[in-house]
């Protein structure tokens, strides 16, 4: 048996309303072996190192159906984030290794279902970026715009919900393709950071 220390987890009290409240979520401490159990092979332990607050992790809080696993009441919910691997049963895992994709929202996670992971490449690039940028929303943001809309230089892009994390990357990407880019968002102040920190042509609350 592995050294068994406090972990510390993220859980759903309550199925949400309309917008979450304190009492939806309870922090809970438990505890952890840190070694991969008997039996349990192909799984990987991990260590979290950033997690990542994304829209549909507010669709699961609400049960509303998504193509992704339900959060269950009572246990910690998941996203993406970044993690350090610690012990492994997995062949395409190994200790030590930086990975990011699903994982709990604990402080250690044991997946025993790590298809949904993938191996950091770039170890000199700030870890954080595939939470964002490397991740995910960049990925989301790059096919859809690049692969999808196929943009020419001197056409004009709409991009709506603008300021979000997959939005702002579209913007930035079809200004790096020479197009005129309109943003909308929902308040004076994510306009104007359209405006002055994503150079944005146009944008409108």
């Amino acid at each position: 048996m592995g050294e068994e220390i406090s972990n510390k987890q993220v859980i759903l009290s309550n199925y949400v309303k309309t917008s979450v409240k304190e009492s939806d979520l309870s922090l809970r401490t438990s505890k952890i072996q840190l070694k991969i159990p008997s039996g349990c092979d192909g799984a990987v332990l991990v260590k979290n190192l950033y997690l990542s607050i994304d829209p549909f992790i507010l669709v699961l809080m609400k049960n509303q159906e998504l193509d992704l696993p339900s959060f269950t009441l009572d246990s910690p919910i998941y996203g993406f984030g970044v993690s350090k691997v610690l012990d492994s049963s997995h062949p395409n895992f190994k200790t030590g290794e930086l990975v990011w994709g699903f994982t709990g929202w604990e402080e250690y996670n044991l997946i025993k279902d790590p298809d949904q992971l993938f191996k950091v490449q770039d170890k000199d690039l700030p870890l954080s970026y595939f939470i964002g940028i490397l991740g995910m929303p960049g990925m989301t943001a790059y096919v859809g715009f690049f692969k999808f809309c196929s943009p020419k230089k001197g056409e004009t892009v709409y991009v709506s919900a603008a300021s979000g994390a997959v939005g702002q990357l579209v913007g930035q990407f079809a200004k790096i393709a020479g197009c005129y880019v309109v943003g909308s968002a929902g308040s004076k102040e994510k306009v104007d950071l359209l405006k002055i920190k994503f150079r944005f042509d146009e944008a409108f609350n």
